[in-house]
Order: structure tokens, then sequence, then C-alpha cells
């Protein structure tokens, strides 16, 4: 089991709040306050998570500077008051930002039973194949 320090479980309150944020803001047709509570929520949270060195060093590397932008322009944009907008930027930012991260996703939901024999069907198992991985997929025989 891992061991989390107190700041880090901290962390992991607020980012779950403000993944929770996020999502009510969303499904109450974007309501500003909401979304801008969730994003402030959510950047704070990480920082509890991984430490403020680490996330600036996260967010703020040359080859991520583009995604970044994106993803912090469109926080900035929420906060301001056009929340569509400032979302539609987010996304993609987010998908930047953690697209090496999604093949270790999605290869760990293919281990979960149910969701992993999901993910296995012929038409999902071509979509669910992202080509960022490196490899491609093996056929079971």
């Amino acid at each position: 089991m891992i061991s989390l320090t107190d700041s880090q479980k901290i962390g992991m309150g607020l980012t779950g709040f403000g993944v929770f944020f996020l999502f009510f803001g969303m499904i109450l047709f974007f309501d500003k306050p909401l979304l801008a509570i969730g994003n402030v929520f959510f950047v704070v949270g990480l920082a509890f998570v991984i430490g403020l060195e680490r996330t600036f060093r996260f967010f703020f590397q040359r080859h991520k500077l583009k995604a970044s932008s994106f993803f912090l322009g469109g926080v900035l944009i929420v906060l301001i008051g056009w929340p569509i907008v400032g979302v539609l930027l987010e996304i993609y930012g987010f998908f930047l930002l953690f697209r090496g991260f999604f093949p270790v996703v999605v290869g760990f939901i293919r281990r979960i039973p149910v969701l992993g024999a999901l993910l296995n069907l012929p038409f999902i198992s071509s979509v669910s194949a992202l080509p960022s991985c490196g490899h491609a997929p093996q056929k079971i025989q």
C-alpha cells in the first residue's frame, strides 16, 4: 500500500473536489462559478499532491509549453467568464499534456475483468489501440 503524507491527502481531496465541480459545472450548462471553483481546486490539488516544484516542472517543460498554454489559458478564460471556450481549450490542453499516459490507463483498464472484456471487443479494440503507445496491438489467436 502506498503511504501518503498529509499534504498529499489534502491534495487528493482538493483534486477530487475539483473534478466534481468541473463535472457538475458542465452538467449545469457550463455554470461559470462551479467551473471556476473546479479549476482552482484541480490545479491547487495537483500542486499539493506532487509538490510545487514538480508541478512547475511538469507544466513548463519545453516540449509541453503548447499543451500547458492551452490548459492554463483555458483555466484563465473560464475565470474571466467565457466557460465554453475555456473548457474546450482546457480539454485540448489536457489531452496534449497527458497523451503519453493514456496507453498506460488503457492497459490498466484492460486488466479489469468487465471493462477489459469490453475493451477487447472487435470495434472498441481497434479504437482503443492508441498509436502513441509505440507498438501495434497484438491479436489473440
